[in-house]
């Protein structure tokens, strides 16, 4: 019971981490297409800093690698 609990608890911590994600690429389509239906200017760059992948990539890894420790600290207290 408790192996299906820790199961379903990984499987939520992974739809929240991949959710935002997928749905946010949806959106940039929708946004490209209204830019090219309207016919308007590209804007001018914003100066923010790029996003890479080390910037996603790095964060994810260290949350799934503490949850993947905790859970197996956990089930081997049992």
């Amino acid at each position: 019971m408790k192996r299906l609990l820790y199961l379903a608890m990984v499987a939520l911590v992974a739809l929240l981490i991949l959710v935002p994600t997928a749905a946010a690429q949806e959106m940039t389509k929708e946004v490209q297409q209204e830019v090219k239906v309207e016919g308007t200017a590209p804007l001018p760059p914003s100066g923010g800093p790029p996003i890479g992948l080390g910037a996603v990539a790095l964060p994810a890894a260290a949350l799934l690698l503490g949850a993947g420790v905790l859970g197996y600290a956990v089930l081997r207290r049992r």
